[in-house]
C-alpha cells in the first residue's frame, strides 16, 4: 500500500497558525491548511490571514461551518452567511467548506448540504463536504441528501473504534462522496502513554528505512480508513517536517485488513488491544 498520492494538511484546531510553521509547510510540500469558522474563538480565518500574509495565495484552505457564538446552527441562511464571511476575510473563496459535525443535528443535514451545494454553484467555495467526528447518527438521513458532497472528512487512525470506521465508509457509499479525508490521527495527543505500548511497526511493509513512532502512526492512519489527506496540527516546524515524510511510508494491506476484521469481531474493544492481537497472531 503505497502513499504516492497521500497528502497532509496543517490542522489549526489546537495550534494556531504561525509564519514559521506555514513557511516550513510550503518547504516540505504541505500546501493545505484546515480550519473552521469557530477556531481561535471565531477569529481563526483572520489569524490565518495575519500569519500567512503573502503566502496565502500558495495555500489551499478548507474550513467548516456550523458552530456559532450563540450555539450550533445548521440553518441554511446562517451557513451561507458564514461562508460569505470566510471568503471576505480570506480575500477569496475557500477551497473547501464542510458542514461541521452534523451529528449534533442529523435532521438538519439535508438542508445544510443543499445550502453548501448552492454556495459552490454561486462561486462562494470551490468544493464542499461533511466533516464528522461520529458518522453513526448520519446514516439514517444519508438517503435524504439529494446532493453529492465532494469530500467526506472523518476520524482516522488506530484510536478510532471499529463501528465508527465502518459507519464512515457506509456514509461515503450512501452519499457517493468524491474523496475521503482524515483528521485526529493521534486522537488529539501524540504523547498519550497509550501509544508507548503499541507496536505500530507491525503495520508497515518490511525493508523500509527506519521511521519514528509518529511517522508510523500517521502512515497507518492513511489506511484506517483509506483516506487521501489527513489534517495534523503542530506548532513546531521540525515536527511538521517529520510528519510530512510519513506520506511515503508503505503500510501492509494484509495487516490493515486483519486489524479491521478484529475490530469488527471485537466491536467496542480498545484499539490497543486489537493491535496487540494482530502482532501476537
Amino acid at each position: 500500500m503505497r502513499g504516492a498520492d497521500r497528502r497532509i494538511a496543517l490542522g489549526l484546531y489546537r495550534a494556531g497558525p504561525t509564519r514559521p510553521v506555514l513557511e516550513r509547510a510550503l518547504e516540505v510540500g504541505v500546501t493545505a491548511v484546515d480550519t473552521a469558522y469557530n477556531y481561535g474563538w471565531y477569529q481563526g480565518h483572520r489569524a490565518l490571514v495575519k500569519a500567512a500574509g503573502d503566502l496565502l495565495d500558495r495555500i489551499e484552505v478548507s474550513t467548516k461551518v456550523g458552530y456559532f457564538p450563540g450555539g450550533y446552527d445548521l440553518t441554511p441562511a446562517r451557513l451561507r452567511a458564514a461562508v460569505v464571511e470566510a471568503g471576505e476575510v480570506l480575500g477569496r473563496a475557500p477551497d473547501t467548506v464542510f458542514v461541521h459535525n452534523p451529528e449534533h443535528d442529523p435532521d438538519g443535514l439535508p438542508a445544510a448540504c443543499e445550502a453548501l451545494a448552492t454556495c459552490q454553484a454561486d462561486g462562494l467555495c470551490r468544493a464542499w463536504g461533511i466533516a464528522t467526528w461520529n458518522p453513526l447518527p448520519l446514516l439514517r438521513v444519508a438517503a435524504s441528501v439529494a446532493v453529492r458532497p465532494d469530500v467526506l472528512m472523518v476520524r482516522a487512525g488506530l484510536a478510532v473504534l471499529g463501528p465508527v470506521l465502518d459507519a464512515g465508509e457506509h456514509l461515503r457509499s450512501r452519499m457517493a462522496a468524491g474523496e475521503v479525508w482524515g483528521m485526529a490521527p493521534f486522537a488529539g495527543n501524540p504523547s498519550d502513554p497509550v501509544w508507548s505500548g503499541l507496536d505500530t511497526g507491525v503495520f508497515l511493509e518490511p525493508g523500509q528505512e527506519p521511521v519514528s513512532s509518529a511517522q508510523a502512526r500517521l502512515a497507518v492512519a492513511f489506511a484506517v480508513p483509506a483516506v487521501s489527506r489527513i489534517a495534523v496540527g503542530t506548532n513546531r516546524p521540525d515536527h511538521l517536517t517529520e510528519l510530512a515524510a510519513a506520506t511515503s511510508v508503505d503500510v501492509s494491506t494484509d495487516t490493515v485488513h486483519a486489524y479491521r476484521q478484529l475490530l469488527r469481531e471485537q466491536a467496542g474493544g480498545r484499539g490497543k488491544e486489537t493491535a496487540h492481537a494482530v502482532h501476537d497472531g
